[in-house]
């Protein structure tokens, strides 16, 4: 019956996928802002309006996610165990990032003989940005962590705050004992609705994901690509060698296929695409990662939070973007200062998810500490960053993704054989001294030689 359900599935009309309607709305988008730039431009509330759909469940979902997760776990050691093994992560890789984005930026000067003046620079285009990141210091951040009001927090859609609530209320939970199972089997039903409510939003995905990229072309124009073009050829070129490189590494340690892990998403990277946000694709996230064999408790814990502090993307465009505005206005960056400046952006990128336009107002609080580069050179970027911001919002979900399933393995509650059927492999089994171990893990289309 489960190979009838299988082909089922395989049969399906091309044309009925996500990814395949997400990807053509994204062509006509691109079409109608390039040909038609003010209806591009008109057509934003789409956009606009899908991702204010999506941001309506994302708290509820986590809050859900999290207290079931956490509640039904035997003990809170095991859930402290998941916690610290996913900060030790978070700091390496977003370490890696930053590191590799340094190395990419220094190595393809893409800001080099640009000669800018800084006195020509306006910085009435980005005063917003740096007037919040003013604002924003390791105190602030601290406090902002917790809530004025507990529907404070679901009211504006803060990831930081929603995660806080959602740990504080299932320790409370589990601490109830069986008393609060009746409370826990309906929180459990009510995250059910609530991903019914998904599925039903993700109906008009295409719809959003073409309003977000003709309002994009149709306001800045492919022209503003080529005018950056070294920019984002260094940005996209030191993305993707963190992707393939050492996510891809980690992936084998992990062991599995990073390049059958992304074709698996691959839905949900096309809407991310479409809407460059990668909150967009979070609830569906979830739910993909629990069907590959992690526990619900990790999925619940580690995806929310790696949506504040495991931003690898995002960690990669603050340093390509800082790096690339000293060298647009010849500013001499010190292998000292480019030290000091990615122990900053450690503390600074941590929780930019969580606020509006967080990204940009990290960078503005970066270059506002460092006092070498003037934060008005955010002006040179504002052009091009949606460009820029669509693929930080993919390598986010990417790293978050792999982040899941190697935490997942190293607190060993993955189910590695469910892991290789779902992502298309087949698990051999032999018998040794009355135990079945793995043999081997070969691909279905090998199989079938065989």
């Amino acid at each position: 019956m489960s190979q009838n359900i299988a082909t089922s599935k395989n049969n399906k009309r091309w044309y009925k996928h996500l990814y395949v309607q997400v990807i053509i709305a994204i062509i006509i988008g691109i079409g109608i802002g390039h040909f038609y730039p003010s209806v591009g431009v008109d057509l934003k509330p789409l956009g606009d309006t899908f991702i204010k759909l999506i941001r309506l469940l994302i708290a509820p979902i986590i809050f859900c996610t999290i207290v079931s997760g956490i509640a039904s776990m035997k003990s809170l050691k095991s859930v402290g165990q998941v916690g610290w093994k996913s900060l030790v992560y978070f700091e390496v890789l977003t370490t890696l990032a930053l590191i590799i984005g340094l190395i990419g930026v220094n190595l393809m000067s893409p800001g080099k003989g640009m000669h800018i003046d800084p006195a020509s620079l306006d910085g009435g285009a980005i005063a917003t940005y740096t007037k919040a990141a003013h604002e924003q210091s390791v105190t602030g951040f601290l406090t902002h962590i917790i809530p004025d009001t507990v529907f404070g927090a679901f009211a504006e859609g803060n990831i930081l705050q929603v995660l806080f609530i959602s740990i504080l209320f299932a320790f409370g939970l589990q601490l109830l004992g069986d008393i609060g199972k009746p409370l826990l089997n309906t929180i459990d039903l009510i995250a059910k609705t609530f991903f019914r409510m998904l599925k039903i939003v993700m109906y008009v995905a295409p719809l959003g994901a073409m309003g977000a990229m003709s309002f994009t072309i149709g306001k800045y124009g492919v022209s503003s690509l080529s005018s950056y073009g070294a920019l984002l050829v260094c940005y996209y070129t030191t993305g993707f060698i963190f992707v393939f490189v050492i996510l891809n590494v980690v992936a084998k340690l992990c062991g599995f296929s990073l390049w059958r892990f992304l074709c698996y998403i691959r839905e949900e990277l096309a809407l991310v695409l479409g809407t460059s946000s990668s909150e967009s694709a979070l609830p569906r996230l979830m739910t993909k990662l629990e069907k590959l064999g992690c526990d619900k408790p990790v999925v619940g814990l580690v995806v929310p939070s790696g949506y504040c502090f495991n931003l690898d993307g995002s960690c990669i465009n603050m340093t390509v973007l800082v790096v690339f505005i000293a060298q647009a206005l010849d500013i001499n960056l010190s292998v000292q200062h480019q030290i000091s400046l990615l122990v900053i952006l450690l503390l600074t990128s941590k929780g930019a998810a969580s606020v509006s336009g967080g990204a940009f107002i990290t960078l503005a609080a970066t270059l506002g500490s460092m006092n070498s580069v003037p934060a008005a050179g955010l002006v040179l970027v504002l052009g091009v960053y949606r460009f820029i911001s669509e693929g930080g919002a993919l390598i986010n979900v990417i790293g978050n993704g792999v982040a899941t399933l190697v935490i997942s393995r190293w607190n060993g509650s993955l189910d590695v054989t469910k892991l290789h059927e779902e992502l298309g492999m087949k698990v051999t089994k032999k018998k040794a001294n009355d135990n079945y171990v793995i043999a081997r893990v070969v691909s279905k289309d090998s199989s079938a030689k065989s």
